[in-house]
């Protein structure tokens, strides 16, 4: 029989202190090696994919928002009011106007994503990113060898969404994409205990890569990672448009999922909490907006 999953300690960055978070994974979703398990294999195929978002977007589904509100008290007073038409419909519910803010100062990069984030502020050639225990290279996230090597040396932002947050992915700053790429196929969970149990596990996920040039950031190495029942990574901004700082760059559409940031070698520095945590095996939760990172350049 599987064990009950385990709370996730984190530092949590409003109230300057740990906290656990619970989240109710199945526990065979991640600890089954692939294919190894008939419904795992399901789990993890395109149908399965669909007919799970078909399910959620029915209307009889809305009877889960409240409950869901409830037990991880989530304040709905942050985001637009209106009728949701389904559990899918509230999960990629939006912010109120003014309810979250970039800094403006253009020096500080603010938070692409309201989630639990990990930084480092280097890796070298052979390094290989600590993730609970497992470790994924920056070639195999970004695709290939060549798109990692401007950012050897580099520093780098993890960020997992939890089921909790909002689903909506930001531009960190100003700037035009100068290359894309969509990779991956089969979706998994993208808990730690699935991260833990599967090192290559973001390299098997369909994932967004994106190379972004930014006015004070430089050139950054942006991916977003689908996970189980989040295959639908929805663009919301043009990819060969230019983007503004703040701007709603995508949406994952129902599920957890992760997104990652590579950086130039001196362009910034992950933000001190984060750095000071990570070593520890504790993710920060930070809030869209709020400062994740510092630009090194003319400093």
């Amino acid at each position: 029989m599987a064990a009950d999953p385990k709370p996730l300690k984190l530092w949590d960055r409003d109230k300057g202190k740990a906290v656990e978070e619970f989240m109710p994974d199945h526990q065979t979703t991640y600890e089954t090696r692939p294919l190894r398990a008939p419904g795992q294999w399901l789990r993890a195929t395109p149908l399965f994919d669909k007919l799970y978002a078909l399910y959620q977007d029915a209307p009889w589904t809305r009877r889960s928002i409240e409950p869901f509100v409830r037990e991880y008290k989530i304040d709905m007073s942050e985001f637009e009011e209106r009728r949701y038409r389904s559990y899918a419909d509230w999960f990629v519910r939006e912010f109120k106007p003014d309810a979250r803010r970039f800094p403006a100062d253009p020096a500080v990069m603010g938070a692409p994503a309201e989630a639990r984030y990990f930084g480092w502020e280097r890796f070298g050639p052979d390094q290989r990113f600590p993730v609970k225990g497992q470790s994924l290279a920056a070639e195999d996230i970004l695709g290939n060898a060549e798109r990692a090597k401007p950012f050897l040396g580099g520093p780098v932002l993890l960020m997992r969404l939890s089921p909790v947050d909002y689903h909506h992915v930001h531009y960190p700053d100003a700037g035009r994409t100068v290359d894309q790429q969509r990779l991956g196929r089969s979706l998994w969970t993208v808990t730690w205990p699935a991260v833990r149990s599967m090192p290559d596990l973001y390299i098997r996920n369909e994932r967004q890569v994106n190379i972004l040039e930014t006015e004070h950031f430089g050139r950054l190495g942006f991916v977003e990672f689908g996970a189980l029942t989040v295959g639908r990574i929805v663009q919301r901004h043009s990819l060969d448009q230019p983007f503004a700082r703040g701007v709603q760059k995508s949406v994952f559409k129902f599920g957890g999922s992760a997104v990652a940031i590579f950086g130039e070698p001196g362009a910034w520095r992950p933000a001190d909490d984060i750095l000071r945590h990570t070593p520890e095996g504790m993710e920060t939760i930070v809030r869209l907006g709020e400062p994740v990172a510092t630009s090194l350049r003319g400093a």
